[in-house]
Order: structure tokens, then C-alpha cells, then sequence
């Protein structure tokens, strides 16, 4: 038990850190690190993906909270969106961690590594969406909502690499976009975090401590680890060259998806 709560302290100090320097979800380290952990100590590969989404998405119910407060303080979460879009939001990712509990590990892994290398390409690119259109209305919102969701739900994130370009495309400006994807992050993860209890109850062979498909352990030593460094990695931000780092995380999720891709082949 020492050992996998060390081995998550580094996780959250690490994720914390990336999350507060670049403003990404730190989901897209916890959840490859976490199978690493999972591996470790012997958990059935069966449950591995699962539980790292799982407690992934339950992570950043506490440090999304943080995160919302810090861009409120500023006046810069557009609430009128995130209530409009939040139904479908947790429609969409508890469904979502429902349909995973009928999902191979295997198969939810592909998922993972073309949804990081997407993001590493974005990353390395600088891919911008162009202001093309308004906000869609109320069926709209939902309906994106609940695809956003749904997709969070599978790669254990907090969504803001697809709400971020979808605001942008839709005239919000790049900073609203990134505080209200900060409040868009917190029902995802609740429902996520949810959703996976509800699908992992009851599964036999899960780890001891585990709340269905929830690593009690892991979340507690990630959540206390991550506080501290999201407030040095915000404070680097201003020191460091962002555009630079930003490569070299793109280059890591590249190294960890590609670690992950060659345990998928056959």
C-alpha cells in the first residue's frame, strides 16, 4: 500500500504541475501512469483501463473545483454556457461510463492513444480554430454536450480539448473559452466519476479499497499531490516559455501513447 501511494503522490505532483503550467487536464498523464501502478501491484488487466479512467475522472472533481474558482475570482467563466450545456454534459459522460463497463480494456485503449495522439498533434501544430459561427442554441448545446461527454468518459479527461476548440470555433474568446471549460470540467468528472462506480459495482476481482471502478488509494494520493504543484505550475507559466513546454508535453503523451500502442500490438 506504501508504495502505490508514493507511486501517486509522483503522479499528482507531476500532473499537477503540467496542469497548472500549460492549463491542460491532467488526465492524459494520471491515466497511462496509473496502468503503470496498476500493473505493478498486480491488478487483472481486465480492470486496469477502467479503473484508471475511472479514478482519473474522479481527480478532477477536486482539482476542477480549484481550477473554476481561480477563473471565477476573474470574472472569466461564461455561466450563461455552462448551464446551458451541462445537461448534456452529464447525460452524455455518466452514459458514457456506462457503455465503457461493456467496453474491452483493450479496446478503450485504442481510444486512449488516438485521443493522445490527436492531442499531441494539436500540440506540436498549433492547431487554432477559426471564429466561424455563434454558439448553437439550447439543442445545440446539448447535443455537443452529451458528445463531449461521452468522449471525456472514454479517455478519463476533463473534456477541455474539445470544448475549447468547439467555443472558439463559435466566437468565444480563447481565455472565456479556457475558464468556462474549467466549469464545463466539473460535471464531466462528477458524472464520470459517477457513472464508473455505478458500471464497476459489484465486479469481482477489483483491488481491495476500489469504490466500483475507483481506486480510493490512488485518488487520495494524486488529489493531496496535485493542489500545491497546479499553484507552482501556474506561477512557472509566467516565467517559463509556454510555447516551448507545450512541445515537450506533446512529445510526452507522444512517448506514452506510443508505449501504450506497442502493448496493443499483436
Amino acid at each position: 500500500m506504501t508504495v502505490i501511494i508514493l507511486a501517486c503522490l509522483s503522479v499528482g505532483l507531476l500532473a499537477g504541475f503540467l496542469a497548472g503550467l500549460l492549463g491542460v487536464g491532467g488526465g492524459l498523464v494520471i491515466v497511462p501512469a496509473l496502468l503503470a501502478v496498476f500493473k505493478l501491484v498486480g491488478v487483472l488487466p481486465a480492470h486496469q483501463q477502467h479503473l484508471a479512467l475511472g479514478t482519473s475522472l474522479a481527480t478532477i472533481v477536486f482539482t476542477g473545483i480549484a481550477s473554476v474558482r481561480a477563473h471565477h475570482a476573474k470574472g472569466a467563466v461564461r455561466w450563461d454556457v455552462v448551464r446551458r450545456i451541462t445537461p448534456g454534459i452529464l447525460l452524455g459522460t455518466f452514459a458514457g461510463a456506462q457503455i465503457a463497463g461493456f467496453i474491452s480494456t483493450r479496446a478503450l485503449q485504442w481510444i486512449f492513444v488516438a485521443f493522445a495522439y490527436f492531442v499531441a498533434a494539436q500540440m506540436l501544430l498549433n492547431w487554432q480554430t477559426k471564429p466561424s459561427r455563434q454558439l448553437p442554441g439550447q439543442a445545440g448545446l446539448l447535443s455537443m454536450g452529451g458528445l463531449i461527454g461521452v468522449l471525456s468518459s472514454w479517455v478519463g479527461i476533463g473534456g477541455g480539448s474539445l470544448s475549447v476548440p468547439f467555443m472558439n470555433a463559435c466566437n468565444v474568446p480563447v481565455k472565456t473559452a479556457i475558464a468556462t471549460s474549467s466549469a464545463i470540467g466539473v460535471p464531466i468528472a462528477v458524472a464520470g466519476a459517477i457513472g464508473y462506480i455505478v458500471s464497476g459495482w459489484g465486479i469481482a476481482g477489483l483491488p481491495s479499497y476500489s469504490l466500483g471502478f475507483i481506486y480510493i488509494p490512488a485518488l487520495i494520493g494524486i488529489v493531496l499531490a496535485s493542489f500545491p504543484m497546479a499553484k507552482l505550475g501556474a506561477a512557472a507559466a509566467h516565467r517559463l516559455p509556454v510555447p516551448v513546454l507545450k512541445k515537450i508535453f506533446a512529445a510526452l503523451l507522444i512517448i506514452l501513447a506510443s508505449k501504450m500502442l506497442w502493448g496493443l500490438l499483436p
